[in-house]
């Protein structure tokens, strides 16, 4: 196709576009003296004014490119927005060819005696950074920063591929007095166009650019677009949220169709049917899942062994986990075969869980493949099938009514558990025979720990016990990947400790570390310091000594987007304190019960001294996964409330003789 585009079109140039951009280094007294208080009080750095165009390009070697502009001005306020002058641009990796900037330029100018001195960027300076595979970074950072200072640059960014107009993101992390974007669209091709954010636009246009390039001695005509958004307020990445894709305020641009002048049409947007043909007949998709060959010795083994076929996908699942170590590359497509993937012991994502459907399917068990896009990726688009938001995939098994999502990449994953970074909507299931259908990503397990504490309170004011903490779910999972990072268990405790400042750890073990499908246990004789020795009348102790809640999780004053925590949590902590002979109890935390509304959530807490023993009971569970943002201020009312009891001590009075 890149071929045939080479042929047909001839020329097409950004100049028409240009026409609205402005000039770089018109530096006025309005920009320096901008008062920030119009759009944001708080702003470090604000954009000025942006612009951008897109059209397609001839270069000198006789290729089609698409041709971004972009050029922008911001005006620095303090110290803090100085990070603003850190430039990085992605430059995406083609087959054949790979992104490229051009007619780079950019300054600082600060004002100095009336007058606006430039300081230009010494090209030198700039980096082109390999970041992975897929991406290289080009990195610069403006020179001469000053408290005041304004920045500029402009670059144009040349794209071999045509077919994926450049996203326009209008928001960011900064506000924007005004961003305009240009898009010069040949009457050729046809894109479903779409305003994604909750901002609204202030003016868009739609004119016709006569003439914007000739095909075959055929002048054609252009679509040109203009759309402008004025004071853009900043996009406030907040936390437990998914993609910023997902929210921040953009034009999006998907190609639907592209027609020949003198052929046919060529349609991109596809029926699902034609996207589920297309994956199975890929040879580096379909064609993988069919190698159940490369397991046929497997499966065999595994079937003398009479097992259940949960027991068989059990086995399957833990023999391609140990054969292929993740190089830590998503992907949807395999980089060359499983068949070198096994042989290398080594391969991305989709190396490693096509693997899995072929073995799962060579022991005959009905086995899928599921594409879906990651949580940093962002949401798919429902509207049309299109193949390229996908950016991984998963295996799933289908046992006794019951179906199982699998994900091969993560050494401590248990049987049926996803990494977050897959729970995100839906995912797309493709089955070799079957049309392919839409499924919820949603965790199948909870976080889930539970703290026990048996001590006894002794005369100096120490409390020697056992500590037994059960971690299940994702926080089995969590626990694992955290412990593994360490040369030994010895170095995890140690530095558990030093994060524990009134613990001091006697001795410890960790039970099941490496049996994934089994609670991972852990245990420690401890000695904990309290406050004070118990030589008064009175001694305060506060009994929250394990896992207290030291902030509120959800501290702004209001949420926008909703609170995405990837699965429901149970958090359990039972402490049981032998008191030494003669002691009375006066106060102590109150007995507390908090429920968040429709059954979203609840607080349990009940505390007692009974046969000479401090008991404490407490419970939080989130019922929900995902929390809407006006139940944002339950959450945060629910989270106070716990903060402020658990510092409630015990008072405790020695009895007298």
């Amino acid at each position: 196709m890149n071929k045939i585009l080479t042929i047909a079109i001839l020329l097409l140039s950004c100049l028409t576009a240009n026409a609205q951009n402005f000039n770089f280094g018109s530096i006025t007294p309005e920009d320096y003296n901008f008062d920030k208080k119009t759009i944001d009080t708080n702003a470090n750095a604000i954009v000025l004014r942006e612009f951008g165009t897109a059209c397609f390009e001839m270069n000198e070697e006789g290729h089609v490119d698409l041709a971004l502009v972009h050029h922008v001005k911001i005006k620095i306020y303090n110290k803090d927005g100085f990070n603003q002058a850190n430039i990085i641009i992605p430059l995406y990796k083609g087959e054949y060819r790979d992104e490229i900037i051009s007619d780079l330029k950019a300054s600082t100018f600060n004002l100095l005696n009336g007058v606006f001195k430039e300081t230009m960027l010494d090209k030198s300076s700039i980096i082109i950074e390999n970041k992975s595979k897929y991406t290289n970074l080009a990195k610069f950072t403006l020179p001469n920063l000053k408290e005041g200072s304004i920045i500029e640059y402009s670059y144009k960014l040349l794209s071999p591929n045509v077919f994926n107009y450049k996203t326009w993101e209008f928001q960011s992390n900064i506000p924007k007095v005004q961003s305009e974007f240009v898009a010069n669209i040949p009457a050729t091709y046809n894109y479903h166009i779409s305003l994604r954010g909750d901002q609204k636009l202030g003016d868009q246009k739609i004119e016709v650019a006569k003439k914007c390039f000739t095909f075959a001695g055929t002048p054609i005509n252009c679509s040109k677009l203009t759309y402008l958004m004025k004071n853009i307020p900043a996009f406030v990445k907040e936390d437990y949220m998914t993609s910023p894709n997902n929210f921040l305020s953009a034009i999006h641009f998907e190609l639907s169709e592209y027609q020949h002048i003198n052929a046919g049409k060529v349609t991109y947007t596809k029926s699902w049917k034609d996207i589920d043909n297309d994956l199975i007949a890929e040879e580096s998709f379909g064609s993988q899942m069919k190698r159940k060959d490369l397991f046929k010795n497997f499966a065999s083994k595994i079937a003398a062994d009479s097992l259940s076929n949960l027991n068989k996908a059990k086995a399957i699942y833990t023999f391609v986990k140990k054969q292929i170590k993740w190089n830590n590359f998503y992907g949807k497509y395999t980089t060359e075969t499983i068949k070198k993937a096994l042989e290398a012991k080594s391969g991305n994502v989709a190396d490693i869980n096509l693997s899995l459907v072929a073995a799962l399917l060579a022991a005959n068990l009905d086995a899928e493949a599921v594409i879906l896009s990651t949580r940093e990726n962002g949401v798919v688009s429902k509207l049309y099938p299109i193949v390229t938001d996908f950016d991984y995939v998963i295996a799933k098994v289908n046992i006794d009514g019951i179906s199982y999502l699998l994900d091969a990449t993560e050494p401590m994953l248990s049987f049926g558990l996803l990494p977050f970074r897959c729970i995100n909507d839906k995912g797309r299931v493709i089955n070799l025979k079957k049309p392919s259908y839409w499924i919820d990503l949603k965790a199948s397990q909870k976080i889930s720990t539970s703290y026990l504490l048996n001590g006894k309170l002794n005369l100096d004011g120490t409390i020697t016990g056992k500590l037994t903490i059960h971690n299940q779910g994702y926080a089995a999972f969590n626990k694992r990947r955290e412990i593994k990072n360490f040369t030994s268990v010895d170095d995890f405790a140690e530095k558990l400790e030093e994060n524990m400042p009134r613990v001091k750890f006697l001795n410890h073990q960790i039970i099941d570390l490496d049996s994934v499908e089994n609670v991972l246990t852990e245990e420690y004789e401890i000695e904990i310091k309290t406050n004070n020795e118990l030589n008064s009348n009175q001694f305060y102790f506060n009994p929250f000594i394990i896992n207290a809640i030291s902030k509120n999780p959800f501290n702004l004053n209001e949420r926008n987007y909703p609170i995405d925590l990837g699965a429901k949590s149970e958090d359990r902590v039972s402490i049981n304190i032998e008191l030494p002979i003669g002691f009375e109890m006066l106060e102590k935390p109150k007995n507390l019960s908090l429920a968040l509304d429709n059954n979203g959530g609840k607080y349990l807490l009940q505390t007692n001294i009974e046969n000479n023993s401090i008991s404490l009971n407490q419970t939080i569970q989130l019922n929900n996964a995902i929390y809407q943002p006006g139940e944002y201020l339950s959450l945060k009312t629910f989270y106070s409330k716990i903060i402020q009891n658990q510092k409630i001590d015990f008072l405790l009075k020695k009895v007298s003789k």
